[in-house]
């Protein structure tokens, strides 16, 4: 079973990524299906398209588009799978709309993992728009920005990501603006509740 164009991938566990594990309770975070920010973006591939050839393999683990397997409502108000869906748990993926497979970004992708923010004034616990790139691609490989460098990116370039338990923001090689010397003394920001997935 092979599409032409397009990746089919099911949820690695669940289409949402909705409830939180507190001591030996559980606690639904969300109440809408509809909120893109509960969405699992964790896939399974189950076949490669067929029209041409690509590094991505049957069975890899890839991070992709929240939409893929989110549901919505109609205008009357009935429960609805997204267009991307095509049977038995299983969805069409666009190869841009795949980010990350096997721990490697895909495309012009890559992932940034926010910092704590010095400026004692500001309410903002992360400095904003500024962070440590954790995976990278080839592009930006040629630029010399490997893991560990300290980037500048554009604003609302960044969509948000849990990976191993770690909160990153995926964006494209172009929203990365600028690059800093690193000072060595930058914190990781990581909040608890992504720990507990």
């Amino acid at each position: 079973m092979k599409s032409l164009y397009q990746f089919i991938v099911k949820p690695f566990n669940n289409r949402y990524n909705n409830i939180k594990k507190l001591d030996d309770k559980y606690l639904i975070v969300n109440t809408s299906i509809e909120k893109h920010l509960f969405v699992s973006k964790k896939a399974v591939v189950v076949s490669t398209p067929a029209a041409f050839k690509t590094k991505i393999k049957t069975g890899d683990i890839a991070y992709v588009h929240h939409n893929i397997f989110r549901r919505y409502y109609d205008i009357k108000g009935v429960e609805k799978n997204s267009s991307t869906y095509f049977k038995d748990n299983m969805y069409f993926c666009n190869a841009d709309q795949i980010y990350m497979y096997n721990d490697k970004c895909h495309l012009n992708y890559c992932f940034v993992k926010p910092i704590i923010n010095k400026n004692e004034l500001d309410v903002n616990i992360e400095q904003p728009n500024v962070g440590i790139i954790k995976y990278t691609n080839s592009s930006l490989e040629a630029l010399k920005i490997k893991p560990g460098t300290l980037v500048t990116f554009t604003p609302n370039s960044e969509f948000e990501f849990i990976i191993n338990d770690e909160r990153l923001y995926c964006m494209k090689s172009n929203d990365i603006a600028l690059i800093h010397e690193h000072e060595g003394n930058e914190k990781e920001y990581n909040p608890s509740w992504a720990q507990s997935s």
